[in-house]
């Protein structure tokens, strides 16, 4: 096919993800307020009892709730292709003449849209509730460019998962068993330094705390090292392997 028509096909079925967003707006209502919870119950309930340092830590949480609210938003790839696939419709796309794998294009341009604006929305409750951040207009830039890149990434991610579970309730413990460990193992919540050996490791060197180290050092100044340059060099990586892989994964699930 001519590139033209790839990025056609791309931006038809992209509109077409897109609407889906306006006609299901619970979707959009469920990955914006279970990080807000998350967000007000660590602020009141845990906050002051956890140590962050030279920092308040409501200016510590926001980095860790905003990845995680990206992380478990990009998921909604994963169930809107086992959706496509239950009611027939990704036989009806490769029955047609056009570039199949589009359909995985716009499903997770679809989860970036989407996770943009749940991500707004959990940021201005983060301003309601302290959150101060420091961070100037380059730094601002360098979030919003690390935010969607590391959406991107989880979304392509999410895409091979949902290539490989045969129904909603696979979906759901596949990816908590992947997003939890990597939220709750991190930096997100509490600082690393007080986690026993083992845990402390991973949690140091898992991609989840890279971005939110990285994050938190533009918003509010916290010490970065090389957490910004793994940060993008983790969702570079995963995209490298996660698109082919979840292109594959589509052809042979789906043959011509």
């Amino acid at each position: 096919m001519k590139l033209k028509d790839i990025l056609l096909d791309c931006w038809i079925l992209t509109n077409r993800s897109l609407k889906h967003i306006v006609k299901n707006m619970d979707q959009l209502l469920g990955v914006a307020i279970m990080p807000i919870m998350f967000l007000l119950l660590f602020r009141y309930v845990f906050g002051g009892a956890i140590d962050t340092g030279g920092t308040t830590y409501v200016n510590f949480l926001v980095a860790g709730i905003l990845v995680q609210t990206l992380a478990f938003g990009a998921s909604t790839t994963a169930i809107n292709l086992v959706l496509d696939m239950k009611r027939g419709v990704i036989d009806r796309f490769r029955s047609l003449p056009m570039f199949s794998p589009g359909l995985l294009v716009a499903h997770t341009i679809a989860d970036l849209v989407r996770n943009v604006i749940s991500g707004v929305i959990m940021v201005l409750v983060a301003f309601l509730v302290g959150f101060r951040p420091t961070a100037g207009f380059n730094e601002w830039m360098m979030i919003i460019g690390l935010l969607l890149l590391f959406t991107f990434a989880i979304s392509w991610l999410s895409a091979i998962l949902g290539l490989l579970a045969k129904s909603f309730e696979a979906i759901q413990w596949m990816t908590f068993v992947i997003i939890m460990p990597l939220t709750f193992a991190s930096s997100a919540f509490v600082p690393t330094e007080g986690m026993p050996g083992v845990v402390r490791w991973f949690a140091e060197n898992q991609p989840f705390t890279k971005v939110i180290e990285a994050m938190r050092a533009w918003m509010v100044g916290t010490p970065i090292g090389d957490a910004g340059v793994l940060a993008f060099i983790w969702c570079i990586g995963i995209l490298i392997v996660s698109i082919p892989t979840a292109i594959w994964l589509f052809n042979r699930k789906t043959p011509n």
